[in-house]
């Protein structure tokens, strides 16, 4: 008799702290700091949550949004919140799950009017991943080798210059479908993920076309255009890797001054302005591919040379080599830096 009454009362000891433990668990919630959170609209990624699991969770996971890459810290129970911000300004909110909880955290987008490098470049444009800037690269090439094919160019590609804009332009766009229909011969390529042109607080305005580090009041001073020559395009838009052939890769720029009047021109209205500045586009293997500029009375064409051609060139004006005074180098787009 007695036997039997300890195992009723130990079961229902037992049904009473599996009742309470059920209970506890379903009432657990993560604490998570802070509840909200306020960061710079600059494209990076930013250590800003901190996850505390409660200590009955069993191994439960917690998933998120896409804005936010989780990371296990050294203690099992706590977890790291990254959160990659906009370009763009705003509000917007985050959420979390954990078992059947869901948890909203506001975040706020400021304005950053940050330039790391002072280069004039802001770095809400800057490229902060390796991933991004591959595939810049790679549809940069892509594009560029795809005029040279093209029955009939874009009217806007008369020159050098605006074969850059171009491209530049391009690759930056959302690569979508009703881009892709637009573009046959062009495949997908991975996308840049940070932003899509003209969805930044410039909007159409990428190119730089003033001296001078980025400042708040240059999103609407003139300090940014639609158009620049290739003049400002290498002054302001790029920087000089070398004047080293071997430092190029895919995607950048090869700047030459030629001060003869027999250069091509490189800006619309060639009758009245002959500029010096001349580019081309390294595209690895395949060598560069640029735009004449007007000859003579014609529009000018595409054109590919391989690299062991163009260091043999005839004319030695056009040799990528260091003796080459009219060789100014190896140059890179701003929003590559961070890669170097």
């Amino acid at each position: 008799m007695q036997f039997l009454r300890a195992a009723r009362y130990i079961c229902t000891a037992a049904l009473a702290l599996t009742t309470t433990i059920a209970t506890l668990y379903h009432r657990q919630r993560p604490s998570i700091d802070p509840r909200s959170v306020t960061l710079p609209a600059d494209g990076a990624e930013h250590d800003a949550l901190r996850i505390r699991l409660p200590a009955l969770s069993f191994g439960s996971n917690v998933t998120a949004d896409t804005g936010i890459r989780l990371l296990q810290s050294k203690d099992p129970l706590s977890l790291e919140g990254a959160i990659r911000t906009p370009v763009t300004p705003g509000k917007a909110n985050l959420h979390l799950q954990w078992r059947d909880h869901a948890v909203t955290i506001p975040a706020t987008y400021v304005f950053d009017p940050s330039d790391s490098y002072d280069d004039g470049t802001p770095d809400f444009l800057r490229l902060h991943t390796s991933q991004d800037r591959q595939a810049f690269r790679a549809w940069f090439v892509s594009i560029a080798e795809d005029q040279l094919d093209q029955p009939h160019l874009p009217h806007e590609i008369a020159d050098c210059a605006a074969l850059l804009r171009f491209v530049y332009r391009e690759t930056l766009r959302a690569h979508d479908e009703t881009w892709l229909g637009s573009h046959p011969r062009e495949s997908a390529l991975p996308a840049i993920s940070q932003y899509i042109y003209p969805e930044t607080p410039l909007g159409a305005n990428l190119f730089r076309v003033r001296s001078g580090p980025f400042l708040p009041q240059d999103l609407n001073n003139g300090a940014f255009a639609q158009f620049a020559d290739a003049q400002t395009l290498m002054q302001r838009n790029t920087y000089l890797i070398g004047r080293d052939l071997r430092l190029a890769r895919p995607g950048d720029l090869i700047f030459y001054r030629q001060l003869d009047q027999q250069s091509p021109y490189d800006v619309p209205d060639a009758a009245h302005y002959h500029s010096p500045f001349h580019s081309m586009i390294f595209c690895g293997e395949m060598g560069v591919v640029y735009h004449t500029g007007p000859i003579r009375n014609g529009k000018g064409e595409m054109r590919r040379l391989l690299v062991s051609d163009l260091l043999h060139h005839p004319d030695a004006r056009w040799r990528p080599l260091p003796e080459n005074a009219n060789f100014l180098g190896v140059y890179r787009w701003n929003i590559l830096r961070e890669g170097d």
